[in-house]
Order: C-alpha cells, then sequence, then structure tokens
C-alpha cells in the first residue's frame, strides 16, 4: 500500500480552515528544520524551542494570510520562526543594555561617610603640602596644573624664562612627592 505524501502549501491551507490534524502533520514534517535555525539565531536550546513555539501559534492564526502565489509554505514558516528569532535576539540584547545601564545608574552601596572623610583627611594633607613650597613653585604649579597653562604660557604670565617655569614645578612636585609620603 502506498501512501501518498500532502505538500505543504495544501497541509497550511487546511490549517487556515482549522484543521488539526493538517497542522500536526505540517508541524511534524517543519519544525525540526525550525528549531535548528532558530538555535542558530538565538543560541540557547531553551530559548530556541519558545521561539519556535511561538511562530507555530502564529503559524495557526496566520495561516489564512498564506498566499502560495508569493512563495512556498516552507519558505513562510521558515520566515516567520526567523522574524521570531531575530526579534528574540533583539529585546534580549535590549533588555541587557537596559540592565547594564540600569546598574551603572544606581548609587554604589559604599559607604560615602568614610569616603567622604578621607577625601578630607587627603585634601589637608595635600594643602600642608602645598604650604610648604616656595612661593615661586606654588605659582608656577597653579598655573600649570591648577590653570591649565603650558610651560610657555606659565613662563609668560610671570615674565621668566620657560627653563626656569620647568625647574620650579620640578622642584616643586618633587617636594609634594616627598611630602606626601613617595606617592
Amino acid at each position: 500500500m502506498r501512501t501518498v505524501e500532502v505538500q505543504p502549501e495544501e497541509l497550511l491551507e487546511a490549517v487556515a480552515t482549522g484543521d488539526r490534524d493538517a497542522y500536526a502533520t505540517l508541524f511534524d514534517a517543519l519544525a525540526p528544520r525550525n528549531l535548528a535555525l532558530a538555535r542558530r539565531v538565538v543560541a540557547s536550546a531553551s530559548l530556541a524551542e519558545e521561539v519556535v513555539q511561538d511562530a507555530w501559534l502564529q503559524v495557526w492564526r496566520d495561516a489564512a494570510s498564506f498566499d502560495r502565489s508569493r512563495g512556498s509554505a516552507t519558505a513562510w514558516v521558515t520566515t516567520l520562526v526567523h522574524r521570531r528569532a531575530v526579534d528574540t535576539v533583539r529585546h534580549d540584547s535590549a533588555a541587557n543594555r537596559r540592565d547594564i545601564a540600569y546598574e551603572a545608574a544606581r548609587p554604589s552601596g559604599h559607604d560615602t561617610v568614610s569616603e567622604a572623610a578621607v577625601d578630607r583627611d587627603e585634601t589637608r594633607r595635600v594643602r600642608r603640602c602645598l604650604d610648604g613650597l616656595t612661593g615661586r613653585q606654588r605659582e608656577a604649579i597653579d598655573l600649570a596644573y591648577f590653570g591649565g597653562r603650558t610651560y610657555a604660557e606659565v613662563a609668560a604670565v610671570l615674565a621668566v624664562n620657560p627653563a626656569t617655569v620647568k625647574t620650579r614645578i620640578r622642584d616643586g612636585l618633587q617636594r609634594l612627592r616627598t611630602c606626601m609620603g613617595g606617592l
């Protein structure tokens, strides 16, 4: 006895009329390839199963929109699965970006009171060390580091040779380093 194989297009058209047996037969024929495709796109076996399930639910609901003149039933179903898989990847990627942005925006769990106390102590220490510089060293360092000026600009403001400015800054920084404990 010979069985007659029904074409996917005929099965899909039967599904459009609510034929559950045609749906099951079509699913058995196409779902393994659909699952393989979804796995390649989403890179997760469990997520691929969800993608295929959602796509096949869409096949059941939208079978009437299939148009044989625009392509095969296999291509139509495969397109639904592929689109669903790509949408899933995009959704997950966007969710990951939102999670990362949320975590970055959250205040840190560190102790801000103790951090503020350490910052105040460090500030007092730096000020004390700056007070240990000569007036000329401090003036050159203030203009260069806190004023954002180049050696040449500092030399022009102070009306001295650029080599003199470099020496004052170098000597002042060495003094600061020694005062701060070699940091």
